[in-house]
């Protein structure tokens, strides 16, 4: 659909069909952890992270297109090469992998449960999530996380090519750049990073990431040399938060209700990042780097919000090895 829009009611269409990509969403990333120990979370959202690492490698290939075939063909030829890949990638994900025995347990469960009691079911569970305070904080960080992946996501190309004046053709290079200072992160650094280290090393991803948006930001017209600064460090402070809080939000869910919590974060989620293209848009009629000032003001309200989850989270684990110790 995205490939043969011709007006905005396609795009709006288009949009509407790609928003209930939460649900399978939601149900893949049950399957990535419910069969996985606690402990072993990290390594499988890093390596959920180098396969889109190893993605962006061939981003060149996008500006390579728009540049032989103009913009608009390009991008239509990018769609339907993502049609075909995302199918075939469905395909295999479906005869490749198996349901979670937690899974199978609660679809059994809920054959003999009434819609009624399937909501109430519901509410029990957001009880359950706003009595923790652990667990508000890091979906809040969370949130927050996806917010300025949002609003960078959308408007980091436009910024490039109308502000800083770069050729539509060129910035396909910055994502594989990119990546490249990723896969030497995962390579010689995130070895080193122990179990205990890790939320220290997000809280420093998040100051690294406020920097990157802030050197954009400050960037000239046409400065490749500041450009490619802000994307070094760009990737470096992904890389030191994006694996390891998805398996802080992954370990901080009890398993038995992960599906019903993780789809009523998705949902908050959603009413975050929902108004976010508005708010960036409006943002950036009137200065284009304010949406970037939004983005590390996200990262900068994360810091805090790191720190005390931090602290309360130690306190819980001391105050558990004292009752076992009792």
């Amino acid at each position: 659909m995205w490939a043969v829009s011709q007006n905005f009611w396609f795009f709006v269409i288009a949009a509407i069909v790609n928003g209930f990509q939460k649900v399978p969403h939601t149900a893949f990333y049950c399957l990535l952890v419910e069969d996985t120990a606690p402990k072993e979370r990290t390594y499988v959202f890093t390596l959920l992270q180098l396969i889109s690492v190893v993605g962006g490698l061939f981003a060149p290939i996008g500006g390579l297109l728009v540049y032989h075939f103009s913009l608009v063909p390009g991008v239509r030829i990018m769609f339907v090469l993502a049609c075909i890949m995302m199918t075939i990638q469905f395909i295999g994900r479906h005869y490749a992998t198996r349901e979670t025995d937690i899974g199978y347990r609660k679809m059994k469960e809920a054959k003999s449960m009434s819609i009624k009691e399937g909501m109430s079911d519901y509410l029990s569970v957001l009880k359950v999530m706003l009595r923790s305070p652990l667990l508000l904080i890091i979906f809040a960080v969370y949130i927050l996380f996806n917010f300025q992946t949002t609003v960078k996501t959308t408007y980091v190309s436009i910024f490039m090519v109308e502000y800083l004046q770069l050729g539509s053709g060129l910035i396909s290079v910055f994502p594989a750049f990119s990546s490249i200072i990723m896969l030497m992160f995962m390579r010689w650094i995130m070895p080193r990073i122990a179990e205990s280290q890790v939320n220290r090393i997000m809280v420093w991803g998040f100051i690294i990431s406020v920097l990157s948006n802030v050197i954009l930001v400050v960037a000239p017209k046409g400065d490749l040399i500041l450009l490619s600064v802000s994307t070094i460090v760009a990737a470096i402070g992904t890389m030191m938060t994006y694996p390891y809080l998805e398996t802080a939000v992954a370990n901080a869910i009890d398993d038995e209700n992960r599906a019903k919590i993780f789809a009523l974060l998705q949902v908050l989620i959603l009413i975050v990042i929902s108004p976010s293209g508005v708010i960036g848009g409006w943002a950036y009629g009137i200065d284009p780097r304010i949406p970037f000032l939004l983005v590390a003001g996200a990262f900068a309200i994360s810091i805090p919000l790191m720190m005390v989850y931090t602290k309360k989270q130690h306190q819980l684990d001391s105050s558990a090895m004292k009752n076992i110790h009792f």
